[in-house]
């Protein structure tokens, strides 16, 4: 082709930009991603882990039991993180092909060439022209940039999941398998410890405040399940917020302000969760909202706590409107991230389309897994 005609240059010219606009909007992703401490809507990001969400929900659908359905999805969130990298890498090397092409007399395999071996460091291909020699060492360092930053990634991400587990196991002890809110007042009640929780609200209102900020700027971590396929973050958080809504508005004892503010620690966190993951979420609830749970299972829960010697007001109406208000601040959050990381099954935190038996059919066609 002649090198003098507009249209072939006007063919340099876009593959260049092209090219260049690639890599600095690879970059610039993997900057956001594994970098910046704070949300970022990344659309590779987004493309990458919703790709492989739909693959795997393929294999999901089929699974016999929840426990099988728990094993596949466990996989999940490592192999979409560890395609993170393959995308960007290859991004950048598709884009400093366009610009080695653009640049040079270089065929497209030949330019794939040189951009492979720059990239990787192989040294099997390269170029003397000056010009191309200065891209070459650029992609050269930008891939080993990607490869540090994915590096130093991982450790950041285990020591957030870590933290966030040890608190998921903890609540065990109070509330059983699978957790229950008023299992874990029965508890406390049994112990003497009902009215000596200040430590308990405290200690979980700053695990709100570091799963919001964990699982906005690392949202990877959201889809990484627990080791044991019984707990969730998900079902955990439900079940705290439950239990201190619960005290507030049914249990007769001196109000504890600190699960009050427990309870709005878990809203705001599970709400821009939320927020973040598109999920449904209500900006402004009110008192009148509707929320999942029925006056009948209220009740249910009220008649088990009597048993239990656990002492309740005695207006039920009262505090089941109480409970609702306070409910309504996170039900359809809670019940909206249940759906979406697939969390187990736990009375009153878990995605509520669902059953005990829904989860656990070995039939393998109960429930939603979207």
């Amino acid at each position: 082709m002649d090198t003098t005609d507009p249209v072939y240059i006007v063919l340099r010219v876009v593959a260049f930009l092209a090219g260049a606009y690639l890599v600095v909007y690879t970059v610039l992703s993997g900057i956001r991603t594994f970098v910046l401490p704070r949300p970022a809507q990344v659309l590779l990001f987004r493309l990458v882990f919703l790709n492989v969400r739909r693959l795997f929900n393929l294999r999901a659908v089929r699974a016999e039991s929840y426990a099988e359905r728990d094993r596949v999805m466990a996989l999940y969130a490592p192999i979409a993180l560890f395609f993170m990298p393959v995308v960007l890498m290859g991004l950048v090397m598709l884009g400093f092909m366009a610009i080695y092409w653009a640049l040079s007399p270089l065929s497209f395999i030949e330019s794939f060439k040189l951009s492979g071996s720059a990239l990787f460091t192989l040294g099997s291909f390269t170029n003397d022209d000056p010009l191309l020699m200065v891209f070459e060492f650029s992609e050269a360092l930008l891939g080993m940039i990607l490869v540090a930053l994915l590096i130093a990634y991982l450790p950041t991400i285990y020591n957030a999941f870590t933290r966030r587990e040890t608190q998921v196991q903890l609540l065990e002890v109070r509330a059983g398998t699978p957790p229950s809110s008023w299992e874990l007042i029965a508890r406390s009640h049994r112990n003497g410890e009902l009215t000596e929780l200040r430590e308990f609200w405290s200690d979980w209102q700053v695990w709100f405040a570091e799963l919001e900020e964990s699982h906005t700027s690392l949202p990877a971590l959201a889809f990484f399940r627990s080791p044991r396929p019984e707990l969730s973050w998900v079902t955990a958080a439900g079940v705290v917020l439950d239990a201190a809504s619960l005290l507030l508005s049914t249990v007769e004892i001196p109000r504890e302000p600190r699960a009050a503010f427990c309870i709005r620690s878990g809203y705001l966190a599970l709400r821009q969760i939320a927020i973040f993951f598109e999920a449904p979420y209500n900006d402004v609830p009110t008192p009148t909202d509707p929320i999942t749970i029925t006056r009948e299972e209220y009740n249910d829960v009220c008649a088990y706590l009597e048993t239990q010697g656990v002492p309740l007001c005695p207006d039920r109406d009262q505090t089941w409107r109480d409970y609702a208000g306070w409910r309504v601040n996170y039900d359809r959050e809670l019940v909206s991230l249940a759906a979406l990381t697939m969390a187990p099954y736990a009375p009153w935190s878990s995605d509520r389309s669902l059953s005990p038996t829904a989860y656990h059919d070995q039939n393998g066609e109960a429930g939603r897994w979207e």
